[in-house]
């Protein structure tokens, strides 16, 4: 599994979150046993390949700390969401905004740049075109905001 894969798997994840009442740790724990992963692949090709130890670390500390900064996260996308209201961004855009948002800040090894290329092209694989524009312009102006 690319990190890429692994990436999509974690917004995933961070989807499923914002509709559970489970924990990252319960959510992690059942769609990563490994019988019940396997089982997910003829639904949705991104199950095809079980990650491997290092993918499998990625996507834990990624969905552990979208759920420990979770409020911290849904500022900085009201902050940055010019023009829309919180309330009226789909939760897919959430997670993926959520996911490039918390490696910008805390996965110092994750460029900048590639957290925002791979949200875009995550926007691309599961919003509408005209979301994609307005995903990449929160980013961008997120980290001009916020790192420098």
């Amino acid at each position: 599994m690319k990190r890429t894969d692994a990436r999509e798997l974690a917004m995933k994840l961070c989807f499923e979150l914002m509709w559970t009442d489970a924990t990252a740790e319960e959510l992690l724990a059942e769609k990563l046993d490994e019988d019940y992963y396997t089982s997910l692949a003829p639904e949705d090709e991104v199950f095809s390949e079980y990650p491997d130890e290092i993918q499998l670390e990625y996507i834990r500390r990624l969905l552990l700390g979208i759920e420990a900064h979770y409020t911290e996260l849904d500022g900085y996308i009201e902050k940055y969401a010019r023009g829309r209201r919180f309330e009226r961004i789909s939760k897919t855009a959430l997670a993926i905004l959520k996911t490039a948002m918390y490696e910008v800040l805390y996965m110092p090894d994750i460029p900048d740049s590639a957290a925002i290329n791979e949200a875009v092209e995550l926007a691309k694989k599961y919003e509408e075109p005209e979301t994609v524009p307005f995903i990449n312009g929160v980013l961008g102006s997120f980290v001009r905001g916020e790192k420098s």
